[in-house]
């Protein structure tokens, strides 16, 4: 099965992970914030059901999966069905770029990254979320094997900053949080720098 079809079989299943997991899920949010633009044009690639980018204040998204794209819609997102290795958006037309957990299940990441650097606009952000890899966390859905995860491509920050160089981005910073298996999570616990400790890792950089 595709990685596509997995989350058009699955986008329930996935989107009530976020009820399920709710103080997880708040934990993240808090995280993203910490490097979150107070202002501007944003957009976020894998958007999902839109989870992350209504709460976040994000406009614009864009996902391969249709079913996934009309929840987004519904949480009032300006929903573009299409993938981050070629978008359809103009030069510099973004002011920031948010990329939560897709990373892992993009076949060409090096593209994407590619492809966000043309649509931001000079010292735009891209912030990117990952589960990482070393992490306990990492290692639990490693051993797990979900429908998800299975099919997922976990990075490790240094991982993710090599491509993030290599596309030309800097200035780059780290935020992580999750210090517990989500379900074990109670209460929305509070975003340190840097990684290495948590299994949720966001990190900033600039154009």
């Amino acid at each position: 099965m595709s990685k596509k079809s997995i989350f058009n079989k699955y986008y329930k299943r996935y989107d009530a992970w976020y009820e399920k997991n709710k103080l997880a899920y708040l934990s993240e949010l808090k995280a993203l914030r910490k490097v979150l633009p107070k202002r501007g044009k944003g957009l976020e690639i894998g958007v999902g059901t839109g989870r992350f980018a209504s709460a976040l204040g994000v406009k614009y998204g864009v996902d391969p999966s249709l079913e996934m794209a009309r929840i987004a819609k519904r949480r009032g997102l300006k929903i573009e069905i299409g993938r981050g290795e070629k978008l359809s958006f103009k030069n510099q037309e973004f002011d920031f770029c948010l990329v939560v957990i897709t990373i892992s299940f993009i076949s060409n990441p090096e593209k994407v990254i590619k492809e966000i650097k043309r649509i931001l606009k000079k010292k735009g952000r891209l912030i990117i979320g990952i589960i990482d890899r070393e992490s306990f966390l990492g290692r639990y859905y490693q051993k797990k094997k979900s429908e998800f995860y299975k099919e997922a491509h976990l990075f490790s920050p240094p991982e993710v900053v090599t491509l993030l160089k290599k596309a030309g981005f800097k200035k780059f910073s780290f935020w992580q949080t999750i210090f517990h298996l989500p379900q074990k999570i109670k209460e929305v616990e509070k975003p340190k720098t840097g990684f290495g400790e948590g299994g949720f890792v966001v990190i900033c950089a600039r154009v």
